[in-house]
């Protein structure tokens, strides 16, 4: 800081000395002592005011700058730089024919049009740079024979969920996989939570992000977006829609209300449900006991997807291994029930007769 000082009170007293002396030749200023004397204090002068206000045009504008850097995102400096170089070479063309403009107006409409095209297309880039990621993307998706919608936004619940690592690892998803800032914050948050589910949730997610990282079918990009918003979920939608990319949850309310704005929304548990063997009336599987039933002598399990049967005549197998054979499928909204009973019996054999009075 005080060499800048220095710098600057040097300028300043040769700036003051040659404008005292200009002033010199049009003032009648006598005798020559008062001239030298008039000479010394504007130089002084212009060294003080040199010396305090040094800071006031180096240092700290100068790290106005840096912080707005260091602030900004890099697509905030690339799109930036685009629309400003775009607004240059507008004014580049129109240079020379505000050049014919009459008097003074045309000596300086080039330079004011230039410096204006300049900032406003700096601004106008900034402030669309999602927009020109987007369609550089689809560009090169294009160049390469690939789909320009090969990116999808991941959430936090599909991350902590873990089902993720394993599709990637079988070639199943290709592309960019895209994690905004915010949800690995949120991550990162249930890591450091004192609550131990919330701390292993958040370790876990942290870990299948380490695990995709180091896969080749997948591209694992950490996003500096952070659009303005509330929420994780609203955040990501207004991702989602500002890219033009898909979304990837397991959280069904971000997912209704995701497809209500038009957002293309890949869920985890849907690919799960679509990949189940279909299980066909009289059909045999193996089921492991759990629970008793709401109905007498009824039993409950769970195949090793998580479909829960439902086992009729199957109370005194619980605990064990139980082959069992299909009655009827019901669909629902949270999934499928099986209906059954054990192999070789039928819900007749076993159902308690009224004793006969």
């Amino acid at each position: 800081m005080a060499f800048i000082r220095l710098i600057a009170a040097l300028i300043g007293f040769v700036f003051g000395f040659f404008l005292g002396a200009s002033l010199l030749q049009v003032t009648q200023v006598t005798p020559v002592s008062n001239q030298v004397l008039v000479v010394l204090l504007l130089a002084a002068a212009c060294a003080i005011l040199g010396w305090l206000g040094a800071p006031y045009v180096t240092v700290m504008p100068a790290a106005i700058v840096v912080e707005r850097i260091r602030a900004a995102s890099a697509g905030d400096l690339i799109g930036g730089a685009f629309g400003a170089a775009v607004g240059l070479m507008l004014a580049l063309f129109l240079a020379f024919p505000l050049s014919f403009l009459p008097g003074e107006i045309g000596r300086y409409a080039p330079l004011v049009t230039a410096v204006v095209l300049g900032v406003v297309g700096a601004t106008a880039g900034a402030v669309k740079r999602n927009e020109l990621s987007a369609f550089a993307q689809g560009v090169r998706g294009v160049r390469r024979g690939s789909s320009p919608d090969s990116r999808v936004l991941l959430d936090t619940s599909v991350i902590i969920d873990g089902r993720i690592a394993d599709v990637v690892r079988s070639g199943f998803v290709r592309g960019t996989l895209i994690v905004p800032k915010f949800v690995l914050a949120e991550l990162q948050y249930f890591n450091d939570s004192p609550d131990a589910s919330r701390r292993e949730r958040g370790r876990r997610g942290l870990e299948m992000l380490s695990k995709m990282q180091k896969e080749e079918t997948v591209k694992v990009e950490l996003s500096e977006e952070d659009p303005p918003g509330t929420g994780a979920d609203s955040k990501l939608i207004t991702l989602a829609r500002t890219l033009g990319v898909a979304i990837m949850t397991n959280d069904y309310g971000l997912n209704r209300v995701a497809e209500l704005q038009g957002i293309t929304v890949l869920n985890m548990n849907d690919l799960a449900k679509a990949v189940r063997p279909v299980v066909l009336p009289g059909e045999e599987i193996t089921v492991r006991v759990i629970q008793e039933g709401k109905e007498p002598a009824q039993a409950v399990g769970y195949l090793e997807d998580g479909t829960m049967v439902v086992i009729e005549n199957g109370a005194r197998h619980i605990g064990s291994e139980l082959p069992v054979t299909v009655m009827r499928v019901l669909q629902t909204v949270g999934g499928r029930m099986i209906f059954g009973h054990p192999k070789g019996e039928t819900t007749e054999t076993r159902r308690p007769r009224a004793i006969d009075r």
